[in-house]
C-alpha cells in the first residue's frame, strides 16, 4: 500500500463516495420495484386537473419499464458498492473503477466525481505479483 497521503485521501473519497451512491441506488431500485410489482400509485395526485401517469402511457409499457429499469438501477447499485469497498481495500483497481462507473451511469454529481476520484488514484492499488 503506497503511502501519499493526499493520493490515498482521493481514493477513500471515491471509495465512499461509491458506497453512498450504491445504497441510494439500491434504494431507489427497490423503491420502483415495489412500485411496479405491487401497483403502488406514487405518482398519483388527487389534485383537479393534474394528468395522471397512467393516463399518459399504457399501463402494460409503463410496468414493464419501471420493472426493468429498477432491476437495472439495482444491479448498478450492488456493484457501486462492492467497487466502493474494493477502492476502501486498495485491493483491485478493476473493480474499483467499475463500481465507480456504475456509480456515475445515473447521472450525479457524486458518481462523477467517484470516477474522477478513483480514476487519478490508480497507482495507489497493490499490484499482484506474477
Amino acid at each position: 500500500m503506497a503511502g501519499n497521503g493526499d493520493r490515498g485521501g482521493l481514493l477513500s473519497a471515491g471509495g465512499i463516495l461509491s458506497i453512498i451512491v450504491g445504497v441510494c441506488q439500491i434504494v431507489t431500485g427497490a423503491l420502483l420495484l415495489a412500485v411496479t410489482t405491487f401497483s403502488m400509485g406514487l405518482w398519483h395526485f388527487n389534485v383537479p386537473g393534474f394528468p395522471r401517469l397512467e393516463g399518459m402511457l399504457p399501463v402494460e409499457t409503463a410496468a414493464t419499464a419501471l420493472l426493468i429499469v429498477g432491476i437495472v438501477v439495482l444491479v448498478l447499485g450492488i456493484l457501486a458498492i462492492l467497487g466502493g469497498a474494493t477502492a476502501l481495500k486498495r485491493s483491485s483497481f478493476g473493480m474499483a473503477l467499475v463500481g465507480a462507473i456504475c456509480a456515475f451511469l445515473t447521472p450525479n454529481v457524486l458518481g462523477l466525481l467517484a470516477l474522477i476520484f478513483v480514476s487519478l488514484s490508480s497507482g495507489e492499488f497493490e499490484t499482484e505479483d506474477t
